[in-house]
């Protein structure tokens, strides 16, 4: 069984067909979905939905390019939503460098008011970091420092990771989890393979971050929950390891970081 920790399923390319798309989750495998708000619209619909449907999560969060939005009463909006059972993180948040859609001092105010609100209500974060790697860990290493025994243990996930190697280790050494997406898949993508292969398994989480980053064979098609696997025959792949190993050791990772139930 797999669970695929960052789908947008609120998103409009799965509105004609939401529930046939978590169907074929289910029948391919995937025990459970985490469903990721990227703004205050999408993240009370990630709520609706996994307050409807029994595989699937929820995190809530405002996304770095909305960060323009995140106003007190954002915040108080943020922290109603995250104290229903079914949310399990904050995010998406964090720092993208690389659109700069919002100003960079929006970002920055944005992803602290969200940590201070995660470290209010003790759950997981849910991070997105485009070329922002160094001012990312810089702010959760503040973070950490300074909000220790309050944090949920271990404290999320590098969403999409796209860094190098070492910055891989020095998130782990933070207490985070890497998220490995559809690129893995990529011939091309050598360094993000790279990187796999030398990870310990038991700090991967995988993703689909659909309707994005469709992995091979499906390339250049929508997204969808059930194309994890491909991730996950990717990683076992690169390392040498049997594809049940990975979907065991993956899961049992999602569970330990989101709080999921067994079964």
């Amino acid at each position: 069984m797999l669970i695929d920790t960052h789908a947008h399923l609120d998103f409009p390319a799965f509105e004609a067909d939401r529930e046939m798309v978590i169907a074929r989750a289910q029948a391919a495998g995937i025990a459970a979905l985490v469903n990721v708000g990227a703004e205050l619209d999408e993240s009370r619909a990630a709520v609706g939905l996994a307050e409807s449907t029994r595989a699937v999560y929820a995190a809530v969060g405002v996304h770095p390019h909305e960060a323009a939005t995140v106003t007190g009463a954002a915040i108080d909006e943020l922290r109603r939503l995250a104290m229903r059972p079914r949310v399990v993180a904050l995010g998406e948040i964090g720092l993208d460098f690389y659109r700069d859609y919002a100003p960079r001092d929006a970002q920055r105010e944005a992803f602290e008011a969200q940590l201070s609100l995660a470290t209010q209500l003790g759950k997981p974060v849910i991070i997105h970091d485009r070329e922002a790697h160094r001012e990312v860990l810089t702010m959760l290493r503040q973070w950490l420092n300074d909000s220790q025994s309050a944090l949920h243990n271990p404290p999320g996930v590098f969403h999409c990771f796209s860094g190098s190697l070492e910055m891989a280790l020095e998130a782990i050494d933070l207490g985070f989890y890497i998220g490995v997406d559809g690129p893995v898949t990529f011939r091309n993508a050598s360094r993000l393979r790279g990187v796999v292969r030398q990870l310990p398994l038991d700090r991967i989480l995988i993703e689909t971050d659909c309707p994005y980053l469709t992995p091979e064979p499906y390339r250049g098609q929508r997204n969808e929950p059930a194309y994890v696997r491909f991730v996950a025959q990717a990683i076992a792949e690169l390392r040498g390891l049997p594809f049940e190993e990975v979907a065991r050791v993956t899961a049992s990772s999602a569970r330990r970081v989101f709080g999921l139930q067994e079964g």
